[in-house]
């Protein structure tokens, strides 16, 4: 029987048994890494080291055989942060961690399961779709896309490969925003009108100053299919270090906060709002935008979403950051408490440091009944990933779940683009009867780069 078989019947035989989907090395024995999920990480920076890799070698059943990124020095740095935990966590030294200075030799690696997406937001959807190609199950850093035809390319594609795809909306496994959405489902506020999204904009920069490209960096493929700039280290990533980088304030590579934690908040919300596989109908908004230096995604902004179900949400970096639900017989207000993805999170602590609150605090005392609408639970986002690929499951942060978010945020920037109201059609994906809207749901892409040049 193949390992990768093995994998998946030891699990479904386990849940038949009534014992736990994810097995503990003991069964095995620790010697046996023919029956762990092999996992190869995507990109090596700052959400890597300080989230996503710390998120999944902490459970046994998986673990992490190889790195890949266009920096040599960060995969290097990958390699022996990996190795260093394996290593001390077993008393021994650990098995010697491939590299890939492209992704894509990675997915050739028919001993690899799995793979963990952790790149710059303009390198989302097309490694995910030549992951899923390759049939590698995929953790999929958030936004799942830099374009809504991005969004969907990818989308289709999983769903017809069958994969497993775990986007990183880990907001959902935060157990205070399933209880606020469930209080919220089952009307403990009464009827739901009004959700406010507290979101922080990005302030403004200095000039790029153009440089020398680093030898241990692969510039033109990390522009990837975006337009080609002269390379800055202020537009890419810290040399030295893994803060917050540049490219998260420029336009090239994404959309700025809007995109960054947009998704987290309009995950959340949605799952509340019970909206996850819809989107508004109307949106409008306004935004300040740098008039100097490199830096040029939005600052302070309001975006307006109004819903056919009545619901109208309202996100702005003028509300502390969090979601708060207004019914008819009260609120209910959730946020992050003291949880930090990073090292570098923007938004400090003391912003949103209650975690759960309501207008009347015996609400959340209240006790769903076994009759009432139950989310789903899930303690762990990648935890709960590595479950899904032996079980089979479907993830509690699912593809179409995560395109139907990131989409929100992505047509919330456009709102902010041209400046009125637009109509959105949830269906056709596009908005009603305006050619300039619609002209920014999709961007060129530079050969050979991109989700288009991608052979499904």
């Amino acid at each position: 029987m193949k390992r990768r078989d093995f994998i998946k019947t030891t699990a479904l035989s386990g849940a038949v048994l009534g014992f736990p989907t994810i097995v503990p090395a003991s069964v095995f024995g620790k010697n046996a890494p023919s029956n762990k999920i092999h996992i190869g990480q995507i990109g090596c920076g700052r959400i890597a080291r300080d989230h996503d890799l710390p998120g999944t070698w902490k459970h046994d059943v998986g673990r992490i055989v190889a790195v890949s990124d266009v920096d040599s020095k960060r995969m290097k740095e990958g390699k022996e942060l990996v190795e260093k935990y394996y290593s001390d966590k077993m008393g021994k030294p650990y098995m010697d961690v491939k590299q890939y200075g492209d992704y894509r030799e990675m997915l050739l690696d028919k001993d690899i399961d799995a793979v963990i997406i952790s790149t710059p937001d303009h390198w989302h959807s097309q490694p995910a779709m030549e992951a899923a190609l390759a049939g590698k199950h995929i953790y999929l850093q958030k936004p799942t896309s830099l374009t809504i035809k991005e969004g969907r390319q990818l989308t289709d594609l999983v769903k017809r490969t069958g994969v497993v795809v775990q986007l990183g909306t880990q907001q959902r496994s935060s157990p205070q925003f399933r209880i606020a959405a469930e209080l919220v489902r089952n009307g403990r506020i009464g009827k739901l009108h009004t959700v406010r999204i507290g979101l922080p904009g990005d302030p403004s920069g200095p000039e790029a100053i153009p440089m020398t490209v680093p030898k241990n960096l692969n510039f033109d493929m990390w522009l990837g299919s975006t337009p080609e700039l002269p390379y800055s280290e202020i537009g890419v990533h810290p040399q030295e270090g893994y803060d917050r980088p540049g490219w998260l304030r420029h336009e090239n590579y994404g959309a700025g906060m809007i995109t960054g934690w947009g998704q987290h908040h309009f995950d959340s919300a949605a799952w509340g709002m019970d909206t996850e596989l819809t989107g508004p109908r109307y949106i409008e908004a306004v935004a300040e935008f740098p008039r100097s230096g490199f830096w040029n995604v939005h600052g302070d902004f309001m975006v307006k979403a109004e819903y056919d179900n009545g619901i109208t949400m309202l996100t702005s970096g003028g509300y502390p950051n969090g979601i708060r639900y207004e019914g008819t017989e009260g609120w209910v207000w959730v946020s992050r408490g003291s949880y930090v993805a990073s090292a570098s999170d923007p938004v400090s602590q003391g912003e949103s440091a209650k975690a759960l609150d309501a207008s009347d605090p015996r609400l959340l005392e209240s006790v769903i009944g076994p009759n009432e609408i139950h989310l789903y639970k899930s303690e762990d986002q990648h935890g709960n990933w590595l479950e899904c690929i032996q079980s089979g499951k479907e993830p509690i942060s699912p593809i179409e779940v995560g395109h139907r978010s990131c989409s929100v945020c992505l047509i919330s920037h456009v709102a902010m683009k041209v400046g009125r109201r637009l109509e959105w059609d949830v269906n056709a994906e596009r908005f009603v009867n305006d050619d300039e809207a619609n002209a920014h749901l999709s961007r060129p892409q530079r050969a050979p780069y991109g989700t288009d040049y991608v052979k499904v």
